[in-house]
């Protein structure tokens, strides 16, 4: 395809020279005129199609008492647009109009027009008038460009839209706790301390894990502590002492239950964290002032300094809350495994009542079904008025096509990144690009900046459509890149899906791979839409 329509002969050129002395001549002359289109094959961009002429006019071609009129004009199937025409004058013509000399020049116009359908086949013509005194005379028609490329319109504008995931856990961690007390400055273990209520709790409910076919003891803890009164060394040793006194005392207990997990043994030598967690649940009248006091100070000596001065508060805090710190602690570490994805399915049609939220969310996510889907959802909004379902039943009714319900479930949720990237993604499939810029702009996830791409393709933002999807591998990802020039991703599409094919089709035709190019057109022809496409395309035109 030629780029640079150059209509000048050498038998026109020996009768320029006669062209001057009459306005009809300039008619008869036209061939003379070089004509240049950038770019040669026009192209549909951000829905308009923009181009500029460079018209030479040589010597003694224009009359200097003519006005020229230039219409730029596409043909297209179906129709015709033109432009405003552009209006040129001699040199002795007294009107307002861009001068053309008798000596010859070069004028450049802009030519800009709105994307019909129909225009992917077409041309872009000038059609020309001389107009003398009260006389007009037609020139020839003058093709400028073939068009239009509309490469870009293949982007995908299904957009994207996730579901909120669920915390659902398969493995659940548990503990189960009891614990010994001492006497103050002691690590002996009193005998009744083995059947005190929390140790006969503690064995309960190891005997209820065991009999329970899900749940399983992975390790145990024994951690002894020394209360934050007294000397920070001789409670380092008194900790580390109860320690040793009560593992021996965890051996007895767990053996009686079969328990044979590994045991972790360690001390702690002022119990300042228990301390603080029992003072604020006590009802001690200063027991905000000693806590700011625990805030206030880091160093174990000072903080038991402060505290001592608070002696009338001390007295209470040495009968009420110093005791139970005086302690060790059994712990059994344990894993529950929840249910599995083949139970959850199941029991959406035997116990749905029986799940928590964050197993309907997990069960929703298994079944393919939107309606089931639904129907779970409008499950978890009903017992736990789950924020996170009304999302994922307004992204369910996206997927079904239902709009309208979509956005009526998204105005009951908090609006976040996710509410706004699928608000745009309604407004996308709407065709309302502008509000689908706005929501996009607003979300701060993957998905809303991946969809954001897409009206930068639309708008004829190429380049930032390539950053924004430079870490995907999508099919609008491989079609920013050829639309900037690269090639490759579009050539290595992966998908047997026609828009990929097609794809590769285009990118093959660049390089001028004919067989390449049919191959994947065979492809993609099972989708009629392409196929018809196809037959107009003209990224195809030099194979047809």
């Amino acid at each position: 395809m030629n780029k640079t329509i150059k209509l000048l002969s050498a038998a026109v050129l020996g009768l320029l020279a006669a062209a001057c002395s009459s306005p009809e001549k300039m008619a008869e002359m036209a061939e003379g005129i070089t004509i240049d289109c950038k770019p040669a094959v026009l192209e549909v961009v951000g829905g308009r199609i923009e181009a500029e002429i460079t018209v030479k006019y040589p010597a003694d071609y224009f009359h200097p008492r003519a006005i020229l009129e230039v219409t730029p004009v596409i043909v297209y199937e179906g129709g015709e647009a033109k432009m405003e025409p552009f209006m040129f004058q001699g040199e002795n013509v007294k009107d307002n109009y861009q001068v053309v000399s008798s000596d010859g020049s070069t004028v450049r116009k802009r030519i800009s027009f709105d994307y019909i359908p129909g225009m992917e086949k077409s041309h872009l013509e000038l059609r020309s008038k001389v107009l003398y005194k009260s006389a007009s005379t037609d020139l020839p028609s003058q093709k400028v460009a073939d068009g239009a490329n509309t490469t870009y319109m293949l982007v995908s504008t299904v957009g994207r839209v996730d579901y909120k995931t669920d915390d659902y856990k398969e493995i659940v961690k548990q503990k189960a706790e009891g614990q010994i007390l001492y006497n103050i400055n002691s690590a002996d273990v009193r005998d009744g301390e083995l059947r005190s209520k929390s140790i006969k709790d503690f064995q309960a409910a190891i005997n209820a894990i065991k009999a329970n076919h899900r749940m399983h003891i992975v390790s145990t803890d024994v951690v002894a502590y020394a209360s934050p009164d007294g000397e920070e060394d001789k409670n380092a040793d008194l900790s580390y002492n109860r320690s040793r006194s009560a593992e021996q005392a965890f051996n007895k207990v767990v053996d009686r239950q079969g328990v044979h997990a590994p045991v972790n043994v360690k001390s702690v030598a002022e119990d300042w964290e228990g301390f603080q967690e029992l003072v604020a649940q006590s009802d001690l009248e200063d027991k905000d002032l000693i806590i700011r006091v625990l805030s206030m100070y880091s160093d174990p000596a000072v903080r038991e300094k402060e505290i001592r001065n608070l002696s009338a508060v001390y007295q209470s805090l040495a009968s009420e809350v110093l005791p139970e710190l005086r302690r060790a602690r059994f712990i059994a570490n344990v894993e529950v495994s929840n249910y599995s994805n083949e139970e959850l399915v199941e029991m959406i049609e035997t116990g749905i009542d029986l799940l928590d939220e964050e197993a309907l969310l997990r069960s929703a996510s298994l079944v393919d079904d939107n309606l089931v889907k639904l129907g779970i959802y409008r499950k978890a909004i009903e017992k736990f008025d789950s924020q996170r379902a009304h999302y994922n039943m307004a992204v369910t009714y996206i997927n079904m096509g239902e709009l309208g319900r979509a956005k009526n479930a998204l105005a009951k949720v908090e609006a976040d990144g996710d509410v706004y990237n699928a608000f745009g993604v309604i407004a996308l499939r709407e065709e309302d690009y502008n509000a689908a810029a706005e929501y996009f702009a607003y979300s701060d996830n993957a998905a809303g900046i991946e969809n954001a791409a897409i009206i930068d393709i639309i708008d004829g933002e190429y380049q930032a459509a390539a950053e924004k999807l430079k870490n995907n591998n999508t099919f609008n990802s491989a079609l920013a890149q050829l639309l900037i020039g690269n090639n490759t991703p579009a050539s290595a599409l992966e998908g047997d899906y026609p828009e990929a094919a097609y794809l590769r089709a285009v990118a093959a035709a660049r390089k001028g791979q004919e067989t390449t190019v049919k191959a994947h057109l065979v492809d993609a022809a099972s989708d009629e839409r392409l196929a018809a496409r196809a037959t107009k395309d003209i990224e195809f035109a030099q194979f047809r």
